[in-house]
């Protein structure tokens, strides 16, 4: 073979392998987030039929020992969806909670329990991991903060070690109710107001323990922030997040997670993101999200950078630290789930 020939006959025989290299090639997957919480995204992941098992606004989501996802929705044909990690459905029930919100999942001595609040009802329970309620708590009239039963519209809990609980009036009054394990209203503060002390929007709220004294942080979503109180009710810090309307916080190890549901300018609905912060209070990425930046040490306004998120409500993080997403007002969508790379 002349050297003519032999280039042209290495030239196609290259060309073919790059062809045929490329119809077998996976695309390349985005990469969401920033610094080392970086993640894929499965849209896809929690899809069903919505003829059997519809959905309407995705509230919340945690994971049970088991392994399992659940999903909390205000659809009552099936008001939580109970998946595995792969996106399959494994049960279902529900039908009682028409404005089902905020869902909490407790350990106690091995057992688990489920806390869920309901806007509509303005009432939160107690029930088994399959729905059997064992505990109802009616608006705190006994305060007299409430003149009516309309004025608590609770959006979340959360549970100490000794079954003590809170309840986070969120689109009500805005007090912080603090109750022990039988139901008895203990204390209560917050309520709206301009001091620090108030909030506004105070949409969600978990015990804190990653220091060494257990704090409870509570959303102030209005003004875009978190809000550290001791147990008792006493104002300790503010966490500002400029561009970050946040919903619950949620803590996995040293990081605490919140889904965005939009930022403070009203005009921009759907314009959310999920942000995640370490124990220092320090914002190192955000999912969908603007790259977090200090500048001598203030965190710049942050905002929507990518149009995956319509108005995400609550993010749930797993056991092996993957993330799955619910949002409200969003087409009736079903979670997505972000994958830890």
């Amino acid at each position: 073979m002349n050297r003519k020939k032999f280039i042209k006959s290495s030239t196609l025989l290259a060309g073919s392998f790059y062809f045929t290299k490329n119809i077998f090639a996976k695309p390349e997957q985005t990469i969401y987030g920033h610094n080392n919480m970086r993640y894929t995204m499965d849209a896809d992941w929690g899809k069903l039929n919505p003829a059997e098992h519809p959905v309407n606004d995705c509230h919340e989501m945690v994971q049970d020992a088991k392994g399992r996802i659940l999903l909390l929705t205000n659809e009552t044909k099936n008001n939580v969806l109970i998946y595995n990690k792969s996106g399959k459905l494994l049960d279902y029930w529900g039908h009682d909670f028409p404005g089902a919100h905020g869902l909490t999942l407790v350990n106690e001595n091995g057992t688990e329990f489920l806390f869920v609040t309901d806007t509509v009802k303005h009432q939160v329970y107690k029930t088994t991991m399959d729905g059997k309620i064992l505990l109802t708590i009616d608006a705190p009239l006994e305060t007299g903060a409430y003149k009516k039963i309309e004025e608590f519209v609770p959006t979340e809990t959360t549970v100490d070690t000794n079954g003590d609980f809170f309840i986070a009036d969120g689109y009500g009054a805005q007090y912080i109710m603090h109750y022990d394990k039988n139901g008895k209203l203990k204390n209560y503060f917050g309520g709206k107001g301009e001091g620090e002390m108030h909030l506004d929007n105070a949409h969600g709220i978990v015990i804190d323990r990653r220091k060494d004294k257990p704090t409870l942080l509570i959303t102030d979503r209005t003004r875009n922030c978190f809000k550290r109180f001791t147990m008792n009710g006493e104002l300790l810090e503010t966490i500002h997040l400029p561009g970050a309307c946040v919903c619950r916080p949620v803590i996995k190890d040293d990081y605490l997670y919140a889904a965005v549901l939009r930022s403070p300018d009203l005009s921009k609905d759907g314009s959310g993101f999920v942000t995640i912060l370490d124990k220092d209070n320090k914002v190192v990425s955000n999912i969908g999200g603007s790259e977090p930046v200090y500048t001598n040490g203030v965190l710049q306004p942050m905002s929507q950078a990518e149009k995956i998120f319509k108005n995400p409500h609550d993010v749930c993080v797993d056991d092996e630290h993957n993330l799955y997403v619910a949002q409200w007002a969003s087409g009736k969508v079903y979670p997505y789930k972000f994958k830890r790379v």
